[in-house]
């Protein structure tokens, strides 16, 4: 089997930059990708940038079915073609972030495997769509900038634990597996890699009683990282209507500190405000009588 470098060459490949492509070439990497996501001869597996084809040809050897997205043309037609042998591979050209998931779960009746080297500028919208799928992906594994991982994977009490820590790990398992140097891509980014592993719960880690109302309010808490949760829920939209008194009798009945800053608080603490918000923002006439 040629290396990445090779088929770079004989292809006359030149990457394009405004689509954030930069190809991965060193072999032992892509094997440890493959042998991460743990794929079994009955699982259908969809690859995200499928590229030049180096990491769908070790997918393929393993899975019942591979579905390869590419969004450039050329390399969409350079896969077809360098594929051809597999009969258990379709090449699609389209952009991930369009792409109905749920379509091909249905078609073959699995859960989606999703492995993939991430353009870095989709990185976050791409989370965010997959979580949107959720009900019908089985797990992840992804290489992303190394900055997005660790907020991915991070605990409370760290810089980086934000709005995407809590969301994506109130609804998946989530571990960074390992580094990527530079050195392992043509171009070089400027930016580290690392690699991500993921799986989806069957329900959230916490039982919610509003998931857009939970999104919406750890957003609000991390709307200003340097200011209290009080101060930041006081200026929330998706709060108003409550008075600062009824903000505060559920942060006590949550037993969290206003004081306190979104970064420092658990998803078990996230999960149990936000059920409680949405019941005194949805009885807030009734609460903010017994309140007064």
């Amino acid at each position: 089997m040629p290396t990445p470098k090779e088929i770079i060459n004989l292809y006359g490949i030149k990457p394009r930059k405004k689509l954030g492509q930069s190809f991965l070439l060193d072999v032992n990497i892509i094997r440890k990708i493959a042998a991460a996501a743990n794929i079994s001869s009955e699982d259908v597996v969809l690859e995200i940038g499928a590229g030049i084809g180096v990491l769908t040809e070790e997918i393929a050897q393993r899975a019942r079915r591979v579905i390869a997205v590419e969004l450039d043309k050329d390399l969409a037609s350079l896969l077809k073609e360098k594929l051809g042998q597999y009969d258990n591979v379709e090449v699609h050209c389209s952009d991930i972030l369009k792409f109905d998931f749920k379509s091909i779960a249905q078609r073959y009746n699995a859960k989606i495997k999703v492995i993939g080297n991430v353009p870095y500028n989709i990185s976050s919208p791409l989370i965010f769509y997959l979580l949107s799928f959720r009900s019908v992906i089985d797990g992840f594994i992804l290489m992303l900038q190394k900055e997005v991982v660790d907020r991915l994977s991070a605990l409370p009490n760290s810089k980086s634990y934000g709005v995407p820590s809590v969301i994506l790990q109130m609804h998946a398992s989530v571990e960074k597996i390992f580094n990527v140097p530079s050195t392992c891509f043509y171009p070089r980014p400027k930016v580290e890699s690392a690699v991500i592993k993921g799986d989806f719960r069957g329900e959230p880690l916490i039982f919610l009683d509003d998931e857009e109302f939970f999104t919406r309010l750890v957003k609000a808490a991390f709307a200003q990282r340097r200011k209290m949760l009080m101060n930041n829920l006081k200026k929330a939209k998706l709060l108003e209507g409550l008075t600062e008194s009824a903000l505060k009798k559920a942060l006590t009945l949550a037993g969290i500190d206003g004081k306190r800053r979104g970064e420092t608080l658990s998803l078990a603490e996230f999960g149990q405000l936000s059920n409680i918000l949405k019941n005194t923002k949805d009885n807030r006439h009734k609460v903010q009588k017994l309140i007064d």
